[in-house]
């Protein structure tokens, strides 16, 4: 039974590579939020490559659609967007072709005249972040103010709100407003714990991928199972050919001697024949 053990270690070995494969996405210009009109490119990288990997998203109009059907321009692993609508709005990662995923990110277009620019990525713990509220048209230096979970922090008189030493406190939904000129959409900021040292940090991949990971086990279930299953009947087969083989050899040993005891018998008759 050494065979199949063989066969279903590198089987596991090769389906855990595969699942843990991660790639971050690369966000250019790096924010959250963007006016309808502005372009973005998005990026997929891996230990400095990038092959292999494609660029997906989930809108509120379709799930999981790659980057070129329908919506961008594929270059490599890297998806342009020259024109962007609110229709764009919505969660992006990077999914490797076996369907290993990256950790998502959240883009938000609007329609309106202000948007607030905030780290696409969670921010680590003790690290300071500068939140910038921008107007589509007048100077982006306008006092504004700042709110987290509808409440408001404070007015800042050039836009500009920096988080000190931010901790998981600090984690929440945020806008600002410039009067006369709106107010934005709101952007998720999260705060994620700095890695013990020799240890690097490792990313959950999105929920809203959670089901194409569980398809591809089943995948690979489905596809080894067969093989598994046929090889292990192969096994059984030869075992019970070979004890069947060992047990008539047994039994020849056996009636070896009956049969020379028998024709005694027989040549001891004959030979008393003869003298009567």
């Amino acid at each position: 039974m050494k065979e199949p053990s063989l066969l279903l270690l590198l089987f596991l070995t090769s389906l855990l590579c595969s699942l843990t494969k991660a790639a971050g996405v690369t966000v250019s210009p790096s924010r959250s939020q963007f006016f309808e009109g502005d372009s973005v490119s998005l990026s997929c990288e891996e230990d400095n490559s990038s092959a292999g990997w494609t660029v997906r998203r989930n809108t509120t109009r379709e799930t999981r659609t790659q980057c070129g059907d329908g919506w961008g321009k594929p270059a490599g692993s890297t998806c342009n967007m020259t024109y962007l609508v609110h229709g764009d709005s919505g969660f992006y990662w990077c999914e490797w072709r076996e369907g290993a995923a990256s950790s998502s990110i959240q883009l938000t277009v609007t329609g309106g005249s202000v948007i607030l620019q905030s780290p696409v990525l969670p921010v680590m713990e003790g690290d300071d972040v500068t939140l910038s509220c921008h107007t589509k048209t007048a100077p982006s230096n306008l006092p504004a103010a700042f709110y987290k979970d509808g409440s408001l922090i404070r007015t800042e008189p050039a836009g500009h709100m920096t988080l000190h030493h931010v901790t998981s406190s600090d984690e929440g939904l945020y806008r600002c407003s410039i009067s006369a000129h709106g107010e934005s959409p709101s952007s998720s900021i999260s705060v994620s714990g700095k890695p013990s040292t020799g240890e690097p940090s490792t990313k959950a991949p999105p929920t809203s991928t959670s089901s194409h990971v569980g398809l591809h086990v089943f995948i690979h279930l489905v596809v080894f199972s067969p093989y598994c299953v046929s090889t292990l009947l192969l096994v059984s087969l030869y075992r019970r050919a070979t004890g069947t083989f060992c047990l008539l050899m047994t039994r020849s040993t056996h009636a070896a001697p009956g049969l020379d005891d028998n024709s005694d018998d027989v040549i001891t008759g004959v030979t008393t024949e003869y003298h009567f």
